[in-house]
Formats: structure tokens, sequence, C-alpha cells
């Protein structure tokens, strides 16, 4: 099949989005697929990413929001592209204006819909959700909702990450919703990578002993991350057992998660890790992983955690959540910190020798990308049917 990805928001400069599509790109020509992603660029250009993977850039204006994007504005373009490369599915990577402008494209092939992103739960839900009830806000953004509702009608699916985005779009009047949730992206993550002296060490910079217990923490340094809520939840549970934080991650944000962290010398900062092994490693001799955002989708960090042997403390809501109560991890109220500091207390008082035991028993068991894009691609084959291209 030739699969074109008309993807918004992918960017040269790094994001999960452009680490998700780079791995679609390797992943779809080893299964016999050609796999184009039409971006909005700084110019028009085409990057060839080996037989059968390309990147097609259209020179677009830069997004007014965030300058490392572009956005599609020429829609003359965008569907003269799509009309020369003649593909057997197309995939809109966002729910936004690119995906009514292949929502109205004309031609034959059979449209997707990614739900990279759960734009209500990191922005509205967040903002208003301490004075209004998630239905209230719901109906405030009605306009949200019927505009996915139009693209519902024009797409033969909206495939997400998570069960609980699906469940949410379709409470929100979406019918073709499918789930197919990522996994760790190959085998580098593993229990057998702990390392004593590595947690020592670690546990050390926290100003803590090797009794102390360990909580690892990842992610950008963004608002709907929440890593002051988590810091505060972490001080508060140290109050009854020595427990510390290392934070992984940087971000415009960073300011804010420092001065939240000033006042407690065992939470730790550390800057992101790009070096895979590496963060293999930290995930592995850390007691615990807590995340704060309950607006993922899937939870990449989560699901990397899990395949470390790491037992997981997460929100109630988003991918984070799917991917605890999956793996008996333990949930707390989203945003509220207090909450967090129990769900810490609870994971505290726990055996916790065998909490990690089980953890990593049950760590080669964690889905993985390759079982991801196998699903994806046969769910394509199963929509192209005997009209697909033939190489």
């Amino acid at each position: 099949m030739r699969i074109v990805d008309v993807c918004a928001f992918y960017s040269p400069d790094g994001g999960g989005v452009k680490t998700y599509i780079d791995r679609k790109l390797a992943a779809g020509p080893a299964a016999g697929h050609e796999i184009i992603v039409i971006a909005p660029g700084e110019t028009t250009r085409v990057e060839e990413r080996g037989p059968g993977a390309r990147i097609m850039y259209l020179e677009q204006p830069r997004f007014p929001l965030d300058r490392k994007y572009h956005y599609f504005r020429d829609e003359t373009a965008l569907h003269a592209t799509l009309d020369t490369l003649d593909p057997d599915i197309v995939e809109a990577s966002s729910p936004w204006r690119s995906a009514r402008l292949v929502g109205e494209w004309a031609g034959a092939a059979p449209r997707v819909l990614i739900m990279h992103a759960d734009p209500l739960s990191a922005y509205a839900y967040r903002w208003f959700g301490k004075v209004a009830s998630r239905d209230t806000i719901d109906r405030k953004f009605g306009w949200f909702w019927r505009h996915l509702v139009r693209l519902d009608a024009q797409f033969v699916a909206t495939i997400t990450a998570g069960q609980s985005l699906s469940d949410r779009l379709a409470e929100g009047g979406m019918t073709n919703v499918v789930t197919n949730p990522m996994g760790v992206a190959d085998s580098v993550f593993s229990p057998t990578l702990r390392d004593e002296g590595l947690r020592a060490r670690l546990l050390e910079r926290c100003a803590l002993p090797q009794t102390a217990t360990l909580l690892i923490a990842a992610g950008r340094h963004a608002p709907e991350k929440r890593w002051p809520m988590v810091i505060e939840a972490v001080t508060a549970a140290g109050g009854s057992a020595p427990v510390g934080l290392v934070l992984v991650g940087d971000g415009r944000e960073r300011a804010k998660v420092v001065r939240a962290a000033a006042d407690n010398p065992h939470i730790h900062l550390a800057s992101s890790i790009g070096d895979r092994m590496e963060l293999a490693r930290l995930f592995a001799s850390g007691d615990a992983l807590i995340h704060g955002c309950e607006a993922e989708t899937f939870c990449m960090v989560a699901s990397e955690a899990r395949a470390s042997g790491l037992p997981l403390i997460a929100p109630d809501g988003g991918g984070a959540a799917d991917q605890a109560r999956e793996s008996g991890g333990w949930t707390y109220v989203s945003g509220d910190s207090s909450s967090a500091a129990d769900a810490i207390g609870a994971f505290l008082t726990s055996d916790m020798l065998a909490v990690r035991r089980k953890a990593a028993e049950n760590s080669g068991y964690v889905r993985t990308m390759d079982s991801h894009f196998s699903d994806l691609f046969g769910y394509y084959d199963a929509l192209v049917g005997p009209n697909r291209r033939v190489a």
C-alpha cells in the first residue's frame, strides 16, 4: 500500500509526533508498504528516508504559537499533492485544520484520523477543571465536539492509542473510533539493567541513604505535565517516609519546576537524556515511576517504565491511567497533589519488594511498537481490500 500521512505537527526539531513518524517511516517499508509524510515546512522539498519512505515538505507559514512548527494554509497545494501521489490510505495526524482539508479532498482513498493529542484534557479540562464539571466544560467547548463529529463523517475511522480517549470520543458522538495502543520502541528497556550502584548515587544526589525510596519521573517541562504538583505530592509523602525524586527533562516551564523543587533537597532535577540505554538504566534502577499528566493519549514513558520493571503511580485519566490500571499500579485524582501524595503513601506502605518483583515478571509482556504497526497496517489492508496498490 501507499500510505500518505498529512502531518501538521512534524518538525525536524523533535517532539513525540516526530519520534512516532520516524518509526513508521522505518516500519512501513519493512512490512512492504510505502510511507509518504506530507508536512508543512520552511521550503518545498523532499527528504528521502530510504526505499519506500520519504517526507514531502510544502512551503507554508510558521505556526504563530510555536515557531518551530508550520501549518497548512494552502488548501490547493495540499490537494494537488494528494492528487499526484494517488494514495491507498490517507492519514491526518492532527484534528485541526489539516484534518478538515484532508476530509474535503476529492480523492477516493479511505481517510483515517490519528489522534496523537488530547486537546481537551491538555487544555480545557486542566484550565477549568477546578471550577466546573467535565460535562459543563464539554458543553462550553461544544464547537470542538461538533468539529470532531463532522470529521467523524468524513473519515472511515479515528484511531487512538488508548482506551480512555476512545471511550471519551465515543461518548462525545464519534462513531468510528478504533483503539490501537502504541508500545515500547525496542528491546532496550529491561529490569535486567537495574544497577544498585546507580540507584545509590541517585539517592545520594537526593540527599538520602540507600534505604530510602527512589521515584523516577520523566517528561517535558510543560504545564500539562504538572511537575510542580508532582513535586508537592512527593514532598508531602516524604513527611512520613524517606523518598527522593529524580525528574528527567527540560522545557519552557523549567523555571517553575526549579522553583517548585527549590525547598526540597530530596528532589533532583536532571537534564533530558538522549541516550536510550542511559535512560533504560535509570528507569530500571528506580523503585517506581510517578507521572503527572492526565492528557497523554498513550504515555510512552509509562510503557518504557513498565518494560523496565517499574511499578506506576499515575493520574486517573488518559493513557498513563490506562497503563497503571493494566499493570496493577496506583492512580490518584488528576491534578490533586493531596491525592497523589496518598497514592505515593500507599505504594510506600505496600510490600514494595513483592510489587517490584511482580512488575519485573510482567515487563516482558509490555506491548511493542512492532505490534502496534502490525495491527495498524493490517487494519489498513482490510480497509483497502483488493484495490490495494501492487508493487
